[in-house]
Formats: C-alpha cells, structure tokens, sequence
C-alpha cells in the first residue's frame, strides 16, 4: 500500500516493528568472517544481498558496534558462509549467544580459505569469497560491497531463520 499526495504519511515504523517485519521475512543464516594480523574474526549477517552480476558485487550490512568490523577494514576482505540446517550451535556462537567469542569460535577442522584468506566453512551449503572494494556508513550501520573472487559450494539443507527462531 502506498500513499498518495492527498494522504497523511504514517506514523514513523519504530525499531521494535521494524525487526518484527525483518523477523517475518525467511532468511538463510549467514556468517561474514574475515582474518587480518589479529587473527580470524567473524558475526552473523544482518542482511546480504547480490548487487550486480558483472562484476560480481555482494553487499553484507555490518552494525558499525561489531568488533569483526575492524577486521574486515584492516584485511580488505570478507567472505560469506551460508549455513546447514545442523549448525545451529555455530549460528549462535556468531550471533553471540554463546560465551564463545573471538578466534574461539573457529576451530581449525572446520574451516579453510579460498583466495583472499578470509576463513571459509569447509561444510558450508555455500560460501562468496569476496575482496572488500567499497564500504558506505549510515544509521550506525557499515554496507560492505564485495567484489566475490571465489566460491566455494556444498551440500545439505541451509539453516533458515524466520519469526525469531530457527528452521
């Protein structure tokens, strides 16, 4: 529904609706990682979307709060691996949810690299290595475009998140 000139604009959405109607939307669970001299560092994705297919650009909007963001300025790189339905337990390190935090959260059998160094999920459904080429601030928030210079793809189930909650 739109509004046309004639009609009074709606009140403003607070943030509260907001991440309700995000919450509505079905989502694959994501996790952006990136490795600098500090080590490996990572957070689970707000939001990723593919920009433009020539080039190959994906964006990932990062909360200007979240310690990875620094590693993923310092690298210049980010990848983005898309979760099993099994990772659960993964998908709540990253989100925080869990104690576990930092280079904790990547234990070294589970991960591997592609060509910009950033980790990659070696049991990924599929992960976007990308070379960070642009990043633009707005609102608190980072919107990272990544040139994708690899890909990695897998099999299995992807972890969704829709209303809150984990399918």
């Amino acid at each position: 529904m739109s509004t046309t000139d004639s009609e009074q604009p709606s009140s403003p959405i607070d943030v509260k609706t907001f991440w309700s109607a995000i919450a509505a939307k079905p989502s694959a669970v994501a996790v952006v990682t990136a490795a600098d001299a500090n080590g490996p560092a990572g957070f689970m994705a707000l939001s990723v979307a593919h920009l433009s297919a020539d080039p190959p650009i994906v964006t990932v909007s990062i909360d200007g709060r979240t310690s990875a963001l620094a590693t993923v300025r310092s690298a210049g790189h980010f990848a983005v691996n898309y979760l099993v339905r099994t990772d659960e337990a993964l998908a709540n390190d990253f989100s925080g949810r869990t104690e576990r935090q930092g280079a904790d959260r990547f234990e070294p059998t589970r991960w591997t690299t592609l060509a910009t160094g950033a980790p990659i999920l070696a049991d990924s459904i599929c992960a976007f290595d990308c070379r960070l080429e642009e990043m633009i601030e707005r609102n608190g928030s980072v919107l990272a475009l990544g040139r994708l210079v690899d890909v990695r793809t897998g099999e299995g189930d992807p972890l969704l998140f829709f209303r809150n909650g984990y399918r």
